[in-house]
């Protein structure tokens, strides 16, 4: 088993990136190549500012390539809930973001003919629990009714024309849900960028920033120093500044890949090939890959990413995809990784300016689509138009308690387990 992201191992290498130190006056610096701020340094190009982007790593080497390859629809929360605490206008408008974000990804990967292999399979949420359909089923009428009639309920009589598994009671269906190759997406949008004249520079972090007359500001780097009269931050779960790292909880999730598997075993398990989620708190999602494999991952533990936590994590995940699809339990897994999702206390997206800089971060789980829609409505503010940011009006206080790494994961994962247990 590879300790490795199955789609960063298997999407082409980043061939415009620029081999010398970075240097020079921008208009605009981006700081992380995920798809915030390749979509963003793209919308900003296309409107003639020049940009260079500094990444710490690879192009798309951290949560843009370390994710599920899911590109749905749907909120973090629950849209009845969302609409309770923030009204109905404002869950609406939410929702639709993430719908017209699944659109963005989707216009992106036609207009620069990106291959990474997208289309729209739909996603399943899946009643991981006899009594969790009820829910679901409440959730369905409502979206239905007010802002998603695309929308589909599968009973629990006919679940098994979905998924060949006796763990589930029936589910919902968001149609408009898409997956994509997030690997070749992410190589693709940073070549996309660099046609259009963004210098983009891997293994550069952002060691340093100084703010200078106006609103210029000089970044730092190993490599050398760059000026930007405007600088995005789009470093997801990972900021290089204090203000966001108290803001950001950065959680940890986890994903196996199998070997290749026979179309009879797939068409069996999993016969429409949808993106597939589960109703429990610390759930599962999982979905099939270009080549026959099944990709299946979840919290898993709560903890952070590494060589160890991942190997842990991934044995975790070995257990109960037997325990899902009981036929794959001899089955070789060839790949296993883990990623940090950049969460926000309500799971709700922050962008905006703040001291001067802008950013856009904390997609909750969502990251593959709010990301792309999120970098560029970004760049439209920062082009002059504030209106295009939705998130606009969210407070974003800090989290209490949190200055650095989140040592509360245990317990609140503790509280999780317990919570899945008793419901």
């Amino acid at each position: 088993m590879k300790l490795a992201s199955y789609w960063i191992e298997t999407s082409p290498s980043f061939r415009s990136g620029q081999q010398a130190g970075p240097a020079g006056r921008f208009d605009v610096a981006v700081v992380g190549a995920g798809f915030t701020g390749l979509s963003a340094a793209l919308a900003l190009a296309r409107r003639g500012a020049s940009v260079v982007v500094l990444e710490a790593g690879r192009v798309a080497g951290q949560a843009s390539g370390r994710n599920g390859g899911q590109c749905n629809n749907g909120t973090s929360h629950d849209y009845a809930a969302l609409s309770a605490k923030l009204g109905a206008e404002r869950a609406r408008a939410y929702y639709r973001e993430h719908v017209l974000a699944v659109d963005a990804v989707e216009a992106l990967v036609r207009e620069e003919g990106i291959d990474c292999d997208f289309h729209r399979p739909g996603r399943l949420k899946l009643a991981a629990k006899p009594e969790h359909f009820a829910g679901i089923a409440r959730a369905y009428e409502r979206l239905k009714a007010e802002v998603d009639p695309d929308v589909e309920l599968v009973p629990p009589e006919r679940i098994g024309e979905e998924v060949g598994s006796n763990a589930f009671y029936g589910g919902m269906i968001q149609t408009r849900s898409a997956q994509l190759h997030v690997g070749k997406f992410g190589v693709g949008l940073a070549e996309a960028a660099a046609r259009q004249g963004v210098q983009i520079y891997e293994n550069a972090p952002m060691t340093g920033l100084d703010r200078l007359a106006g609103s210029r500001s000089r970044l730092h780097t190993p490599k050398g120093a760059i000026e930007a009269d405007q600088v995005l931050i789009a470093t997801g779960a990972t900021p290089p500044l204090a203000w966001f790292k108290r803001r950001m909880i950065a959680l940890g999730s986890f994903i196996v890949v199998t070997e290749p598997l026979e179309t009879a075993v797939l068409d069996r398990l999993l016969p429409k090939r949808r993106n597939y989620v589960t109703s429990k708190i610390i759930g599962n999602y999982f979905r099939t890959t270009p080549d026959n494999r099944l990709l299946f991952g979840g919290r898993a533990r709560f903890a952070i990413s590494s060589p160890t936590s991942d190997a842990k994590s991934g044995e975790v995940l070995r257990a109960t995809l037997h325990e899902v699809f009981p036929e794959l339990a001899g089955v070789r897994l060839d790949y296993c990784w883990g990623g940090l999702v950049d969460m926000t206390y309500d799971r709700l997206p922050r962008a905006g300016e703040h001291d001067g800089l802008f950013y856009a971060m904390g997609y909750s789980g969502h990251g593959v689509q709010m990301a792309v829609r999120t970098g560029q409505a970004m760049a439209e503010v920062m082009n002059g138009g504030p209106e295009a940011n939705p998130w606009r009006d969210l407070d974003w206080p800090a989290v209490p308690g949190h200055f650095g790494p989140p040592w509360f994961l245990p317990v609140v994962g503790a509280w999780y387990k317990l919570q899945d247990q008793l419901h």
